[in-house]
């Protein structure tokens, strides 16, 4: 089997990470797909919520790293309760892993403006090697179909939250195979405010940071700014031995719809070798009628 230059560069720059843990997949536009890492963060958006997104990295090695997922969440029984579904799928050469997990959250009202909720995620992770001969690392195909489950806490209003998850529990070895594929349980801390600077703009920092035990810590740091409550323009930073520059742009083309993109540029070495990564985020809210007064916009 040929393998292009390229094709190993990305292979050796993730081979330390798959070789010993499956590492959930990070994304620039993070703040729009809280629910893929954090099941409290289900039913928050006081609506039915779908988000469909897909990530490209490192366009035009070969092999390069692919990610698409959905996530569909809302609230039911007077928003105390959300439940949500989310499908991730992320393919890196000819290795592929599939997440289908369902959702949780209770909500408990501490005042007027600010909820607390609690969560729970539960689910099948797949683990599927394609070419088996790929570096004689393993002698048989497998893909297996392993359970394993997450928590998450999370608590906000319409101008600040955080919220803190282990979206998966269980140390469960994927492959069971000549080598060992974990899927270790990673620790998620997010956050964000919201800021008036003017009348029609409106200023967004928000981080998220990841701990896995055997891999580096990650922390991204974004800042946005919002114009007329329609026009989101941002950048971003990730600290970590894979840092990268991010920006990104969001736009509410209706009330129910919006669009947004982010490019991202590496600062290592795979730089001369790629023209950066894309990520396009597509979003749909379903808002019902309000009776009473009407609500804040979400921000989160």
């Amino acid at each position: 089997m040929k393998i292009h230059k390229e094709y190993l560069i990305a292979i050796t720059l993730f081979i330390g990470l798959v070789s010993n843990a499956q590492q959930l997949p990070q994304f620039t536009q993070y703040m729009y797909n809280t629910i893929s890492v954090n099941p409290a963060y289900a039913g928050s958006r006081e609506a039915l919520n779908v988000t469909a997104l897909h990530r490209n990295q490192w366009a035009g090695l070969e092999g390069n790293p692919q990610t698409t997922t959905l996530s569909i969440h809302s609230p039911i029984k007077n928003e105390k309760i959300g439940i949500g579904f989310s499908y991730i799928r992320d393919d890196l050469g000819d290795e592929s892993s599939n997440y289908i997990y369902g959702d949780f959250s209770y909500t408990v009202l501490l005042t007027s403006e600010v909820k607390m909720s609690f969560g729970l995620k539960a689910g099948f992770t797949n683990y599927n090697l394609n070419d088996p001969d790929v570096f004689d690392m393993a002698t048989s195909n497998t893909s297996l179909w392993n359970p394993n489950f997450g928590a998450g806490f999370f608590i906000g209003s319409n101008r600040w939250y955080g919220g803190i998850s282990v979206p998966r529990i269980l140390n469960t070895d994927l492959n069971e195979g000549e080598f060992t594929n974990l899927e270790r349980n990673s620790y998620y801390a997010i956050g964000g405010l919201v800021f008036d600077v003017s009348e029609n703009t409106k200023f967004k920092p928000t981080v998220i940071t990841k701990f896995t035990n055997g891999a580096p810590v990650t922390y991204d740091l974004t800042a946005s700014f919002l114009f007329h409550e329609k026009f989101w323009l941002g950048a971003s930073y990730r600290f970590n031995d894979a840092s990268n520059f991010g920006a990104m742009a969001d736009y509410q083309i209706s009330k129910d719809f919006r669009i947004g993109y982010a490019y991202d540029l590496p600062t290592s070495a795979v730089r001369a070798y790629t023209g950066g990564t894309h990520e396009i985020i597509l979003i749909y809210e379903f808002k019902k009628p309000s009776k009473g007064p009407i609500k804040s916009p979400r921000y989160f």
